[in-house]
């Protein structure tokens, strides 16, 4: 298996509050811009048109443990990890740290679907190709 997918992101003014910590919910949309860049590492995206369909990966559960809080320009290392790749979902770990301190400990498991044509979604098997991407991370 290869070493799990690395990125930073530094804590903007915006993300804190008036003592300068960065509001916890920001940590979900860090989450997520580290999976992106992940996905982007891979090939492949949230989100994406093939042909007339709509695919991605919507989010069905979301969580994050804090054990120190980041500060008002901090640059945090995020590790992203695949840990399990379902029939249809994938769930990742994302280890948050700064300068080697533990900040936080979070998980996104996304469903593969497709989009329907009422505005749905429809879940489905991740095909084979995807499957292996993920399993090489």
């Amino acid at each position: 298996m290869k070493e799990p997918f690395q990125t930073t992101r530094r804590v903007e003014f915006g993300d804190t509050d008036m003592a300068g910590i960065a509001h916890f919910a920001n940590f979900f949309r860090y989450m997520e811009q580290a999976e992106t860049d992940f996905l982007h590492t891979l090939g492949i995206s949230v989100s994406w048109k093939d042909g007339e369909e709509r695919l991605g990966f919507p989010r069905v559960s979301v969580n994050c443990d804090f054990k120190n809080p980041a500060k008002f320009e901090d640059v945090l290392d995020i590790v992203v990890t695949v840990e399990e790749v379902g029939r249809k979902s994938v769930r990742y770990r994302f280890d948050f740290s700064r300068d080697g301190k533990e900040l936080a400990t979070g998980h996104i498991t996304t469903v593969y679907c497709r989009h329907t044509p009422d505005r749905g979604l429809e879940s489905r098997e991740i095909p084979s190709v995807l499957r292996a991407k993920f399993e090489g991370a």
